[in-house]
């Protein structure tokens, strides 16, 4: 399967040397360079600065009126040992570090009349909340950096029907792909006190075998907009299992199976926009937790100020002892709110912050970002966290961290 995948990424990345011929051909990428400070050591990690390159290329074909393809690569450089050192092509996304080459987008979509079908590697987004999105259980994500985490592309197929104001959507996708936790020896990873008298052995992962699917009924209107959605497969964050060998303990990633039963609203009115997503999260074999996680937020654009807030809560419905590595769930029972700020057609401002409703916890990030000339773009950013060590963001307060980001597009 991988040299095929190459010849055609190669394919339609040559293919833009013409683009004058027929079918229509563009292309667009960047290179992006960003320079990270921490000025705090943590306990497993005294690095200070980091420097992370990616250069990103896109190539998009349009065949015939009802055929499009679309490709893309990923190549990455780090000076913290967050990518891996083996230069291969990557096509799963299931690696512990981000992989030196990778395909980001192999995908092609067939159109007819009110019927979109999206074939191979893409992304595929069901939620539309900030901060905490129930739904997506389709939206795999990199966690090396809890705080700035990016979305990862899943294998599949995603048809959608498109009548009037009602849309249904079908995906099918053939294996999962697992979000990418935080790495044992850096800082986004705290082991809590008693663990450094112990030997910890990693076992590595259990990834299922069986696929994985869901369908969603979307409804869009002038007064109401919403959708429900149903999904059967697994959790693409992990549960830890724990065993005792001699010597020490043994911990296995395993990816408990997961039914969930979602929703989502969106309410306009004259003042402002009420929003609203949730979903319950079922264990069929009971091996995990099953629990409600759910988002309320309130949304007011003024002028060039886009501002929201609200809460993302969570309610367990059935408790079992489990260790676990749940970002979406630990960064529920929290006030969360984001406001933007469009300056001018070539400055943006943005914050963010989720406050935990014990108070153990929160975190601020703060970005500004200016076009310079047609093709360049310097971004600031500013990371902020305080807190307890026994809470999920308070366990962080000593990755508080700045960072400038040069990005060239072409």
């Amino acid at each position: 399967m991988k040299p095929a995948i190459i010849a055609a990424v190669v394919g339609l990345w040559a293919a833009t040397t013409h683009a004058q011929t027929s079918p229509p051909i563009s292309q667009r990428g960047f290179v992006e360079g960003r320079a990270m400070e921490f000025p705090q050591d943590a306990p497993n990690d005294t690095t200070n600065q980091i420097g992370d390159v990616m250069v990103r290329e896109e190539v998009f074909v349009r065949a015939a009126p009802w055929m499009r393809f679309a490709a893309g690569v990923d190549l990455r450089l780090n000076s913290h040992d967050q990518v891996e050192d083996e230069w291969r092509v990557d096509c799963s996304d299931r690696s512990v570090r981000r992989p030196r080459v990778a395909i980001r987008r192999l995908t092609a979509t067939l159109t007819a009349r009110a019927l979109t079908l999206d074939l191979g590697k893409q992304f595929i987004r069901w939620g539309h909340a900030d901060i905490l999105n129930p739904t997506d259980r389709f939206a795999p994500r990199d966690f090396l950096n809890v705080i700035d985490s990016d979305f990862l592309p899943v294998l599949g197929a995603h048809p959608s029907l498109q009548l009037g104001s009602e849309t249904v959507e079908g995906v099918w996708v053939p294996r999962l792909t697992p979000s990418r936790i935080p790495l044992s020896t850096q800082r986004w990873t705290v082991m809590p006190p008693d663990a450094a008298a112990v030997a910890i052995h990693d076992n590595g992962v259990l990834i299922p075998g069986r696929s994985e699917w869901g369908v969603r009924w979307r409804h869009s209107g002038a007064r109401i907009e919403g959708s429900v959605s149903y999904f059967d497969g697994f959790n693409h964050l992990p549960d830890i299992d724990v065993r005792s060998v001699p010597l020490g303990v043994e911990l296995t990633r395993v990816f408990p199976a997961l039914r969930t039963y979602g929703g989502d609203v969106s309410i306009p009115t004259s003042a402002f926009t009420l929003k609203g997503e949730t979903a319950y999260f079922a264990s069929p074999s009971a091996e995990t937790e099953e629990y409600v996680l759910y988002v309320v937020e309130i949304e007011r654009q003024t002028g060039e100020w886009v501002l929201t807030g609200g809460y993302a809560g969570e309610l367990v419905t059935s408790p079992r002892t489990s260790f676990r590595f749940a970002a979406d769930r630990d960064m529920a029972k929290s006030i969360i709110g984001r406001a933007s700020y469009t300056v001018g057609p070539r400055r943006t401002i943005s914050i963010e912050s989720a406050v935990r409703q014990s108070g153990d916890g929160f975190y601020v990030k703060g970005e500004f970002s200016e076009a310079v000339g047609q093709y360049w773009r310097l971004t600031f950013t500013g990371v902020g966290v305080a807190g307890h060590d026994d809470d999920f963001l308070g366990q962080f307060h000593r990755n508080s961290h700045g960072s400038v980001t040069l990005r060239v597009s072409f």
